[in-house]
C-alpha cells in the first residue's frame, strides 16, 4: 500500500497486521512508512 506495487504474499519482503489485515509489502522501508501512519497510506 506504500509505493502501490502488486506484492505476492510468498515473496513479500516483508508483512504487516493492522487491523486483522495483514499487508505486505516490497521491502522493509516500505513496511516502516506504513507502521509510522497506517492511515495516511489506506485513505487513497
Amino acid at each position: 500500500p506504500v509505493c502501490g506495487m502488486d506484492v505476492d504474499e510468498k515473496k513479500a519482503a516483508a508483512s504487516f497486521v493492522y487491523k486483522d489485515k495483514t499487508y505486505y509489502f516490497c521491502a522493509a522501508a516500505c513496511k516502516r512508512a506504513f507502521e509510522k501512519d497506517p492511515e495516511k497510506y489506506l485513505a487513497d
